[in-house]
């Protein structure tokens, strides 16, 4: 059985915070993985999975229930699908980033943009991790999971999972329980191969991020490289050396909005539209005229204003709290480089870390009416 030792979740968090639970387990590949979650479901107990603990903000009281460690690893290749596309399936607890590194040096694209992202390929799919406007949902073909309430192993198309800005039905949102309490196991994705010669990107906010014209030509080792490199001007690669990456990335949510709230904003604010899967610009829903009540005349159609994504990091910084900003006394601290990261610069507590968070959420809303979410999975604390 791989039960250990616990250890402190402070020192398996990017955080740095968290308690020790009263019982964990290592699971080192799939077989161990299913048995010891069925054992724990068995007992009734509290209890949450682990991968690289990069989206977790976990209070300071020992957590009385069971920590899972998710240390599965391997990327296999399946049959292609299709020509020129290349068919992926990677254990859960694979570092993300290991596996953006391996397809970069492949030849198959699709998640480049996604470089330096920390965590565990099981995390991605649970909040449609993107990055630059690349998304997992992209890529996603299904996910392996295994369903609490059963107990039984399935695989999930990924049409089925929900997937939407940073969600699914997997994922524990503030204050609720998810749609399905379900692990993966595994997941499968779809890459495009485009070996290593230059190629035009598509998507204008990934050129935008990279400084490129519409008709440059790039690898993918140098979107990866840039990436990286622009991740690391923001505190978002982890660095040991670097306080500013003790964190969990981004703490806030990026809010959407409805377009005439977005109108209530300054007009320098950061917006981008968010529209349905497949529709574009210049989309108009069909409209079916029965011949026998046509007149000639076509009525103009009602468009509805798509919702809007509107910047976190700019509604923080204008409300008057800038990057390094720390409340008194407190060793919790926004990033000096990114204004969306609450950092742990000399051994935060969770509840100090919580109290910077409220007072952000607190000077947004009166400043600018709405209420900044949380990114990460909270256990054992409240915001």
């Amino acid at each position: 059985m791989p039960e250990i030792a616990p250890r402190p979740l402070s020192s398996l968090t990017t955080l740095r915070t968290g308690g020790e639970p009263a019982r964990m387990w290592e699971a080192h590949d799939r077989d161990e993985l299913i048995a010891a979650l069925r054992d724990t479901w068995a007992t009734g107990e509290p209890w949450f999975v682990l991968g690289g603990g990069s989206n977790l903000f976990v209070g300071d009281e020992p957590f009385e229930g069971t920590v899972i460690r998710i240390l599965t690893r391997g990327i296999e290749r399946l049959p292609a699908p299709a020509p020129q596309v290349a068919r992926l399936r990677i254990q859960a607890g694979h570092d993300w980033d290991d596996l953006v590194a391996y397809t970069v040096a492949e030849g198959l694209s699709g998640i480049a943009a996604m470089s330096g992202i920390p965590g565990t390929v099981g995390a991605a799919p649970v909040q449609n991790v993107g990055a630059y406007g690349q998304e997992i949902v992209q890529t996603l073909v299904e996910v392996e999971l295994i369903d609490e309430s059963t107990g039984e192993v399935s695989t999930v198309p990924a049409a089925e999972l929900g997937l939407g800005f940073r969600t699914s039905v997997l994922k524990h949102h503030h204050g609720s329980e998810p749609l399905r309490r379900a692990v993966i196991l595994s997941v499968t994705l779809d890459l495009l191969e485009v070996g290593p010669a230059p190629r035009r990107l598509r998507g204008a906010q990934l050129r935008q991020a990279l400084g490129l014209e519409e008709d440059d030509a790039v690898t993918l080792q140098w979107v990866r490289d840039h990436v990286l490199a622009t991740r690391a001007r923001k505190g978002m690669v982890l660095d040991d050396a670097d306080p500013d990456t003790y964190s969990a990335g981004s703490f806030f949510q990026n809010a959407v909005v409805s377009a005439s709230f977005a109108r209530t904003l300054p007009p320098e604010c950061p917006r981008w539209p968010v529209r349905p899967d497949g529709a574009d610009a210049t989309s108009e829903p069909v409209r079916i005229i029965p011949l026998d009540t046509f007149d000639g005349y076509i009525p103009p159609a009602e468009v509805d204003d798509p919702d809007v994504k509107v910047s976190a990091a700019w509604l923080i910084e204008h409300s008057g709290i800038r990057k390094g900003f720390h409340l008194p006394r407190s060793r919790a601290a926004l990033s000096s480089k990114h204004a969306l990261a609450l950092t742990n610069h000399a051994g935060a507590t969770a509840a100090e870390i919580a109290e910077l968070a409220r007072f952000i959420q607190g000077r947004v809303q009166a400043e600018f009416g709405l209420i900044l979410q949380p990114e990460p999975v909270l256990v054992g604390v409240d915001l």
